[in-house]
This record gives structure tokens, sequence and C-alpha cells, in this order.
């Protein structure tokens, strides 16, 4: 996300800027490579080593930002210098002991969203309406794509194991009307329409793009639902069906209200809009308590999206 901003404000296009991108895949690879270990043995050193690679390359084009752009050189100096600063943080993490680690990330986490709004407050950097719109949609399609990868390898195993019970069917079926609905319900309005007109209110910007961190968060979560339900229906495991429903469920409902809430709210004049989409989300959490929450989850939301496409008409 604070790549996409500093390519909406500065891209040469260059080799030196075309090195930096490489690099910064790179240290996204490496941050991947750790996951497993992360999650497994509790150790950041291979996320952490991936991370300060990414984020090193992009303060290097800050500061050549601050270089090349005196106007805005305070704003550019702000990001170099947080994000180098939110580095050392999380290599210092490192040596911290077990029982210090979750609170750590979470103070990192928080100076990590807070750099671009202590940068920002220096000063704007320009940006294109269209082109942030444009790579937000493109990463939504991306989590929802990998969200659904994720859940048909789960189904399908599911499937060759019990050659397909009607729990299964159901959950393959909702699962794809619920991948349709999101994906229908994100691009039911225009992004850079909206964020054309808050272009000079900078208070709306910041919520805008800080909201798609439970956008991307939900879609992927929905993915990893179906397939824990898909787990839960052919292995029979020890967690309660409301439990496991809601693994569907509570994703499906954050990603309605998140949506609902930076993209399609502002748009909305009557009360009976505006009331809807959270009726909606309740709708899919009682869906926990259902036989069949996937498909239930679905209808709920294509029916949002259905209500939502026709007031865009």
């Amino acid at each position: 996300m604070n790549f996409t901003w500093f390519a909406s404000a500065y891209d040469p296009d260059d080799v030196p800027y075309r090195l930096s991108v490489l690099l910064q895949i790179t240290g996204s690879l490496v941050l991947a490579a750790g996951v497993d270990r992360a999650f497994e043995a509790g150790d950041l050193t291979v996320i952490t080593v991936g991370y300060v690679v990414l984020r090193t390359a992009l303060a290097a084009l800050w500061l050549r930002a601050a270089l090349a752009d005196p106007v805005r050189r305070r704003t550019a100096l702000r990001f170099a210098s947080g994000v180098a600063l939110c580095q050392l943080g999380w290599v210092g993490l490192l040596l911290v002991p077990t029982s210090l680690m979750l609170p750590g990330i979470v103070v990192m986490i928080l100076a990590e969203l807070s750099v671009p709004v202590w940068a920002q407050s220096a000063g704007m950097t320009p940006w294109h309406p269209g082109h942030i719109a444009e790579r937000y949609g493109l990463f939504t399609l991306i989590v929802l794509g990998e969200s659904v990868a994720a859940a048909t390898v789960a189904v399908r195993g599911a499937f060759n194991r019990h050659h397909g019970t009607g729990p299964l069917w159901a959950l393959a079926a909702g699962g794809l009307l619920m991948a349709f609905a999101m994906w229908w319900l994100y691009f039911a309005r225009p992004a850079h329409a909206l964020l054309a007109t808050t272009h000079q209110d900078h208070r709306r910007r910041f919520p805008w793009a800080y909201g798609h961190y439970l956008v991307f968060a939900s879609a992927t979560a929905e993915g990893a639902g179906l397939a824990s339900y898909a787990d839960h229906v052919t292995r029979h495991t020890t967690a309660t069906s409301a439990a496991a429903g809601a693994a569907i469920t509570v994703p499906a409902a954050v990603f309605l209200l998140t949506v609902w809430a930076v993209q399609l709210r502002p748009h909305q004049k009557s009360p009976a809009e505006r009331l809807l989409f959270p009726v909606a989300a309740v709708g899919v959490l009682a869906a926990s308590w259902t036989a069949a929450p996937a498909l239930v989850s679905g209808l709920l939301l294509a029916a949002a999206a259905v209500v939502a496409g026709a007031r865009h008409r």
C-alpha cells in the first residue's frame, strides 16, 4: 500500500526505480518464505529480513524523492526516516523475550501505520485518484482469487475423500456465490469517482486507504474459513457447528461492512439505504447457526450486491 501511494506521486520508471522495485519484490518473497516458520515456531527472523529488504528499498526511494522535489522534501524525509526507524524496531524485536514479542508486534504495527499520517502532516504528496483506485481494485481481485483458490483446493480434497455430500455441495455452491458477490459489491460503485470528490479532503483519504486492510484481511480469511468448514464437515473436528460456521460468516460480515463503509455509504442518501447493509451483515453472522452457512451467506451477499447495483443504475 505504501508503495502504491509513492508510485502515484513519483514514478520516473527509470533504471534505478525499476531496480528498487525488483529489490522490493525480492524482499516480499523472502518474507513469504518465513511465514510457516513464524507461525509454527514463533521465529520471525526470516520474515524480518525480508521486510527490512523490502522497506529499506522504499526508504531509499523516498530519499531520492526528497532530492528531486524540494517543495515536499520535508514530507519525503519524514517518510524515509519513519520507515527506516520502523525497520530498526523490527530488528530490535528479535532480541526481546518471547513474552514481550506479541505486544512488541502490536506496537510496531501501530508505528508503521502512523508513519504516513505523520509524514503527510508536513505536506501532502500528489496522487492520482484513478491510479490509486486501480491499484487497490487490482489487489482486491488478487486477494479474492487467492481466497477462491485456497477454498477450491480444500473442497476438492473433501470431495475426493467423501465423493460429495449435501453439506459439501452447499459449501461449494455457497463459496462460489460468496466470491462472486464480494467481487460485485466491491466494484458496485467506481472508487475513482469517490476519491476524485475527496481529493482535497485528506481526512477522508486515510480512512478509505486504511479501511482496505480490513477488506484485504477479510477476503483472505474467507478462503481459510471455507477450507476450515470443509475440514469440519469431512473430518468432524472438535469445533462446534456454529464455531465452524463463524469461520465463514465473520469474514464475510467484516468484508460487507467495510466495503459498505469505504465504497458505498458515501453514495447513499436515505436512511433505508444506509440501514440495509448493516442488517445484511447481522443476517450473515446469524447464518453461523444454520446447516449451510456458506450458502445462506452467499445468498445474503448476492442480495446486497443486487441492491447496490440497482441503486447505481
